[in-house]
């Protein structure tokens, strides 16, 4: 029976940061128009600094660097990929796919196939999913997931009209306060077949529920260069916590033991805590990337488990429950088991 596997990770974070305390002083005004205390963003989140790439940059070029950063330090080669998978919010353009300038700056195969999968925030895990399936069929070798956020452009715009809007309050705020949590990151992984890659981590077992009625609470639109969200933020909370705990409690029954690590989607210190207590893993161990990174979208997941195996710090069979959320409601728990050579 064929298996599929973790077969390699990339990444590419930008170069500059932006502090909770400086983008609080570029909106001193409204903080004093409205009495708000200096320091709220980073005690509210548990967000010290997100990272911006230059104006300009594009969700392919991000995405390359990634992939880049992958076949550097992977044995798979470009020529082996037989499909490659745009997975981020972002995006070049609404057409044609991001995946095909990123197929063609990687210099792929013409027998590569390609195509964008949009699911918000859980875009790479429902790669992976998907990327899994794909290879057990026996018809795919390596299939390479990318995403490249950049949240730039959010960040801006919402700067700017909390800086111009004067019919803004406190109680209107809250609907576009996530916007300043949001960061910018770009990741890569190749999904293979166990026997190309036999010392790989192993894709195990994955859950997949789904909550549409809370699709209103948090929604985006513009264009890809300019672009526009409100979110709900408390009932999206606990919307996503009572979605997360049921799609725990059904993954939880494929499982022989609880995981020896548990790695949530990075949004903010409120929802770390009452994630894993919710689901009853708060003495799992875990890591986070939020401090630094803030909310990265889709990619906020797969860096932060990029950034745990840098740390050397997980061992051979360690069992990981990935657990990902991605507005719509969409919830996803996907297993690997962790190996080394």
């Amino acid at each position: 029976m064929i298996k599929a596997v973790l077969s390699g990770m990339g990444q590419a974070l930008p170069p500059t940061a932006l502090t909770s305390e400086a983008l609080e002083a570029k909106l001193a005004p409204l903080y004093e128009r409205l009495n708000l205390p200096q320091g709220r963003l980073e005690l509210m989140t548990g967000i010290k600094e997100r990272r911006l790439w230059e104006r300009g940059a594009r969700p392919s070029d991000l995405a390359v660097q990634a992939a880049e950063d992958l076949f550097q330090n992977s044995a798979i080669k470009k020529k082996e990929i037989d499909l490659i998978i745009h997975a981020s919010v972002c995006r070049d353009f609404l057409e044609p796919a991001t995946a095909s300038v990123v197929h063609a700056k990687l210099g792929l195969s013409e027998s590569c196939e390609l195509f964008d999968l949009s699911n918000a925030c859980l875009g790479v895990l429902s790669s992976t999913k998907l990327a899994q399936t794909l290879i057990e069929s026996g018809k795919y070798r390596h299939i390479l997931i990318v995403s490249g956020e950049n949240a730039g452009p959010l960040v801006e715009a919402t700067i700017e009209r909390l800086l111009t809007d004067m019919t803004i309050t406190r109680k209107s705020m809250k609907l576009i306060f996530a916007n300043l949590t949001i960061g910018s990151a770009a990741v890569a992984w190749t999904i293979s077949r166990e026997d190309l890659s036999p010392h790989s981590p192993l894709i195990e077992a994955c859950t997949t529920l789904t909550d549409s009625s809370a699709n209103t609470l948090c929604q985006g639109g513009g264009n890809t260069h300019e672009l526009v969200m409100e979110t709900d933020s408390e009932a999206l909370l606990v919307k996503g916590i009572a979605l997360a705990k049921k799609t725990w409690d059904s993954h939880r029954e494929k499982l022989p033991a609880l995981p020896d690590w548990v790695l949530g989607h990075q949004v903010g210190s409120a929802h770390e805590k009452l994630v894993l207590e919710a689901c009853g893993l708060e003495k799992t161990k875990t890591h986070i990337t939020y401090p630094w990174l803030g909310n990265t979208g889709s990619a906020a997941l797969p860096i932060t488990l990029n950034e745990l195996a840098r740390k050397n710090e997980l061992k051979n069979q360690d069992q990981l429950a990935l657990l990902g959320i991605g507005s719509g409601l969409v919830c996803t728990v996907l297993s690997l088991r962790w190996r080394t050579p």
